[in-house]
């Protein structure tokens, strides 16, 4: 099956045409910049060529418009015609506690999707605009809904609830969620496969850590425990994000600056984390090179990152009673040696012990970067979010 994968945000649309059946991609590409003067396509091919156009992308509708384009484009495309196309997979961020697996999409679903906004303001509405576009530019094609939020439904109860009164989970559905759900899912499901466990007796630590960032507790292949909350702002210290804080901060700042619910809004999930920390930037790369030059900011920014990953690690490791395994993903979890043997660093008494030479050798591939007498086995796992959600949105449409 060729599964169009659409991963809509604010301003850009990532996009994958993938072959469930050799689980590669045909083509992938990104559109950055929608609604600006200088918008930006860029897309490869797998058999070869990359690719970018530089012109006005007036809306999503737009995007996708051009993107078939490219598709249909006999010397730059992949496909003759758009009924190649079988079915599309959307990444929708917040399914609140109705979708606990990905679904079909149709008026219904659409408009829960649409309820859930209020849960996720900054991607819901994004993943709205997107299948809709999808929808009417394929309006014959089946489409699927992949939740970040359903991994994690079935966590238990002691893990969700906030200690609130109840009224606000019983009328609002105040609760933790979760995010990250199909990487942690996919990373979950390779580790399985790749350490030869049994996912019905399996206790794994799930990290991705990117410009934003989740650590799962994930036991017998289910999410027990999750980083991130209600909304995606609690949890780790990520690119932007202030991670978890206490609340009472809140009504100190507007008792003291005056500022407005919309402005701390702005300040917790743009103007926080590493950027805010180190008034630098939100990459973890210029942190650590302006660590290097001896930036204190840069220095209070990394520590702070690496301690609240620890510490998640150990009250994760305490949860499931020990780990069979810690898997690290996402763009800093994949690709910076430094930062997984800084986290691993003086938890041998849990069992956890780093090759240091595997550990450097490992950026962007699959592999056990633990020693051979690791108790619990630590690997690097390249995420594929894209993947995922098309091997879901397959069986979603040949099940139905």
């Amino acid at each position: 099956m060729k599964v169009f994968v659409i991963n809509s945000g604010s301003s850009s649309i990532k996009f994958q045409l993938i072959d469930t059946q050799t689980r590669n991609y045909i083509i992938k590409g990104i559109v950055e910049r929608i609604g600006e003067h200088d918008s930006l396509i860029r897309w490869s091919l797998k058999e070869g060529g990359s690719y970018r156009i530089e012109q006005k992308i007036e809306n999503h509708k737009h995007a996708l418009d051009e993107v078939f384009k490219i598709l249909l484009d006999k010397e730059k495309g992949a496909i003759s015609s758009l009924d190649e196309i079988d079915a599309v997979g959307h990444r929708v961020v917040h399914g609140g506690e109705k979708f606990k697996s990905s679904v079909l999409i149709d008026k219904d679903v659409l408009n829960s999707i649409k309820e859930y906004s209020i849960l996720a303001p900054l991607h819901n509405p994004a993943n709205i605009t997107g299948i809709e576009a999808a929808m009417e530019l394929l309006p014959n094609v089946p489409q699927v809904a992949v939740f970040d939020t359903s991994f994690h439904a079935n966590m238990p109860r002691r893990a969700y609830l906030y200690a609130l009164p109840y009224e606000f989970y019983s009328e609002k559905k105040i609760r933790r969620y979760g995010f990250h759900g199909t990487s942690h899912k996919y990373i979950t499901e390779r580790a399985i496969e790749l350490l030869g466990l049994d996912i019905n007796n399996s206790k794994l630590i799930t990290c991705h850590l990117g410009n934003g960032a989740s650590i799962t507790a994930v036991k017998n292949g289910y999410s027990v425990d999750t980083s991130m909350g209600l909304t995606p702002l609690e949890g780790l210290v990520m690119g932007t994000r202030s991670g978890d804080m206490d609340p009472a901060i809140t009504l100190f700042l507007m008792e003291t600056y005056g500022y407005k619910p919309e402005e701390l809004d702005k300040i917790y999930n743009k103007k926080s984390g590493l950027l805010g920390l180190s008034g630098i930037s939100n990459d973890m790369r210029d942190i650590m090179e302006e660590m290097e030059k001896g930036n204190e900011r840069a220095k209070i920014a990394y520590e702070v990152f690496i301690y609240r990953v620890k510490k998640y690690i150990g009250a994760y490791l305490a949860v499931l009673n020990g780990a069979d395994a810690i898997i690290f993903t996402a763009g800093i979890g994949e690709n910076n040696a430094h930062i997984r043997e800084d986290i691993c660093r003086n938890l041998e008494f849990f069992g956890i012990k780093i090759d240091k030479e595997k550990n450097e050798q490992a950026n962007g591939k699959e592999v056990i970067i633990s020693t051979d007498d690791s108790k619990v086995k630590v690997l690097v796992i390249p995420t594929n979010e894209e993947l995922k959600i098309a091997l879901e949105t397959e069986n979603i449409v040949e099940n139905r």
